[in-house]
């Protein structure tokens, strides 16, 4: 994969992430569509989601600067 396509999905992936977590904007999508059971189970998914993302992010700015 391509650094800046690495980095791109890194950053767009957290920012997403971080959104959710910092703001009820599942909640109220879940709500929306009738799925307000699984809501209790969101910080299961969206905190490794981020971790996960993040360390995508921090991966390509590491090979970015090895390549530079």
């Amino acid at each position: 994969m391509k650094d800046t396509t690495l980095l791109r999905t890194g950053m767009i992936g957290s920012v997403i992430a971080a959104l959710c977590c910092a703001t009820p904007i599942l909640v109220i999508l879940f709500g929306a569509v009738g799925l307000s059971a699984f809501a209790g189970w969101l910080d299961y998914m969206v905190l490794p989601a981020l971790l996960v993302f993040l360390g995508i992010t921090f991966y390509a700015l590491r090979r970015r600067q090895r390549t530079l």
